[in-house]
């Protein structure tokens, strides 16, 4: 159950929901608001994870409570399968009224969505809680995958990739690649990824990548004809690694969440996650023992942000970006934040709130288990968008039955 702390500190910042920056137009967001009121907003979201559900579902209330806009979580496996139901309208001439209003996407669907015109007109930096993003700490709040946002989605969450072990079964885990086939080969099947095109398995190969290629900076870049040349390292890694893999390599578990499974009931010793808090969540939830901790790999992880966007077709555009302000609240960042409810860290500038919102912050429970920022490191940048469709298939080509 969340803390008085933080109930009382999502009253106080309810008043900061509609704060509007210096300079702007407070009429124009109050029309936004008018026009939302009574619409349904179908906001397509990974549904692999109860405890994000159940998030949603909360925000869901609120937004119903405060603004009168019924919100709809369609549970989605693949983002992917979202873009390409857009696309598959835009083809049809379905140029309003489309089925999704709001979308939870980063990387190549959202570059996907871009090349393809599926957006909106730009919005993100119209929400009134815009104004509180750290877009100078976190620039990646601008950039996804390398390619500007451009307004085009809003800001939701930072992400980090970060290793999970069991302190009572390992006490020191393998800090780079090089010491996880060492400890692989002293102690085989007791890792596994999961199955590209799952985003955390294909989050793995381009973790492994940017660790073996001769020159990272190549891959802040499109992918090309030197594709197989700059790879290379990557299929020759994995080659070594797969027999050493859970089962032989043979199969893979099929999702972030079975990884932890699988670490929980012992049959590896190291999982992973993009979200540094997520272990502790997991420890609180009793997904996990308390003695599971994190850590990264030394020269670094990926990050990112995540974040939502509105399709070109939707039929309730106003409503979609009163829930995208929303998200961007302290309130909701605050609850987000919170181990004990999903520990997605904030996309929020501490020094841009109120006092009141800083003080909440500053007091909600990390965990036992998350890494404090100065531990996280500088995050490693995510490789362009364009390389993570062309792993994908050259996985498949190679280790896919």
């Amino acid at each position: 159950m969340i803390s008085r702390v933080c109930m009382a500190a999502a009253a106080l910042a309810t008043a900061a929901l509609v704060a509007v920056p210096a300079g702007a137009a407070e009429e124009d967001w109050q029309q936004v608001l008018d026009r939302a009121r009574g619409q349904t907003v179908y906001f397509n979201a990974w549904g692999g994870s109860q405890q994000i559900n159940d998030y949603i579902a909360w925000v869901a209330d609120r937004v119903e409570r405060l603004y009168g806009v019924e919100l709809r979580h369609t549970k989605v496996s693949d983002t992917a399968d979202v873009v390409s139901r857009i696309l598959a309208e835009k083809t049809a001439g379905r140029a309003q009224g489309g089925s999704v209003d709001l979308v939870w996407i980063n990387g190549e669907n959202f570059a996907a969505m871009r090349r393809n015109a599926l957006l909106g007109a730009p919005f993100a930096e119209d929400l009134p809680n815009f104004a509180f993003v750290d877009t100078a700490g976190k620039p990646t709040t601008l950039v996804d995958f390398t390619v500007p946002t451009s307004g085009l989605e809003s800001p939701w969450g930072m992400a980090q990739l970060v290793f999970i072990h069991d302190t009572a079964r390992l006490a020191k885990p393998p800090r780079d690649l090089a010491a996880l086939l060492d400890h692989l080969a002293a102690n085989p099947g007791r890792f596994t990824y999961p199955l590209p095109p799952d985003f955390l398995g294909t989050t793995f190969l381009k973790q492994a990548l940017v660790g073996l290629v001769a020159e990272p900076d190549r891959l802040q870049h499109p992918s090309d004809e030197d594709f197989a040349e700059v790879t290379a390292p990557l299929w020759a890694y994995l080659d070594r690694l797969h027999p050493l893999l859970w089962r032989g390599g043979e199969a893979f578990a099929p999702s972030g969440a079975s990884l932890i499974q699988l670490l929980d009931d012992g049959e590896v010793d190291i999982a992973f996650t993009f979200n540094p808090g997520a272990a502790s969540a997991a420890i609180e939830n009793g997904e996990l023992p308390d003695t599971a901790r994190t850590f990264v790999l030394k020269g670094g992880t990926l990050g990112n942000t995540h974040f939502v966007a509105i399709p070109f077709n939707s039929g309730a555009r106003d409503a979609a970006m009163v829930v995208a302000n929303f998200l961007l609240s302290p309130e909701a960042q605050l609850r987000k934040e919170d181990p004990r409810i999903w520990g997605d860290p904030t996309v929020l500038a501490m020094d841009r709130l109120p006092a009141d919102d800083r003080i909440a912050f500053a007091a909600l429970p990390r965990g036992i288990a998350t890494l404090p920022p100065e531990a996280l490191g500088t995050p490693i940048l995510e490789p362009h968008a364009s390389w993570t469709d062309a792993l994908e298939a050259e996985w498949q080509r190679r280790y896919g039955r």
